[in-house]
């Protein structure tokens, strides 16, 4: 297969993924009072739950530089580290009832099914969007300006993305062969997102285990995007592009896995 078959398979695609993205974004909230409102109420909603809790009722700080946070400081840490992670599990959570979840696509012989997780990431980077917004509005209201280095920040989409989409194309093949796969993805979320420095700073884990939290590359990922959106700072590179071609072949290896499969799909839905 192609090494560049990940990006052909978006671009080839693209107009019918937009097309289906917008249907299920609208779709999402069709019939609702204040539709897409919700999308901007649901960030401002957590953030404040977020807030509250952590800083407190559990007092947490966030120590940088050997001053700890405020309040407000947390808040915006915490929830930036949020923003990554719900991306990750939205996509790689829905991944395995895709297939499953849309019989009449498998019939059709021309329709291309590697678009779903595609479909199911533009959906999560609507609400990734609307999530900072709020999270640069918050940001301005109390800090001012961010640091300039927020510009990189797309940057660090970049492995998130090929990583997400990897996963879900795997799962989203298991899942119609293995229609236990959906209950073991839940329960792993769950224990991937306390593994992951989302709550806490990564300088809080003991020495002898911090090394253990680098194999799991969200964590390179989303100490890079704070390091970029909140203290200003570029973390070594290296381990940040060792995550993005490990993610680059993890997306191929999904997808080469899903086309391999594709052809038994039909005979088990």
């Amino acid at each position: 297969m192609n090494p560049l078959a990940v990006a052909d398979s978006l671009w080839r695609n693209r107009a019918l993924i937009r097309v289906l993205t917008k249907r299920e974004i609208l779709g999402r909230y069709q019939g609702s009072a204040l539709g897409l409102l919700w999308s901007f109420f649901n960030p401002v909603f957590m953030l404040t739950v977020y807030t509250f809790v952590f800083s407190v009722i559990f007092k947490s700080r966030w120590g940088n530089g050997g001053a700890p946070a405020s309040k407000a400081q947390f808040a915006l840490v915490l929830f930036a580290g949020m923003l990554l992670f719900n991306l990750f599990a939205e996509c790689v959570g829905r991944a395995p009832a895709l297939i499953l979840g849309n019989p009449t696509y498998v019939k059709k012989v021309i329709f291309p099914l590697e678009i779903l997780p595609w479909v199911s990431l533009g959906t999560a980077l609507f609400h990734l969007l609307i999530s900072f917004g709020v999270w640069l509005l918050f940001s301005l209201f109390v800090f001012g300006l961010p640091p300039v280095t927020i510009l990189l920040f797309p940057l660090t989409l970049i492995p998130l993305v090929l990583l997400t989409m990897g996963i879900s194309w795997l799962l989203a093949s298991l899942g119609v062969f293995l229609r236990d796969v959906s209950q073991v993805v839940g329960i792993l979320i769950s224990a991937l997102m306390f593994l992951t420095p989302i709550f806490y700073p990564l300088n809080a884990i003991p020495p002898a285990y911090r090394h253990l939290l680098y194999l799991n590359p969200l964590t390179v990922i989303i100490e890079q995007a704070r390091g970029f959106l909140i203290f200003g700072t570029i973390t070594d590179w290296w381990p940040f592009t060792l995550v993005t071609l490990a993610s680059a072949l993890v997306a191929w290896l999904g997808l080469f896995w899903f086309r391999k499969t594709r052809a038994g799909f039909a005979d088990v839905i």
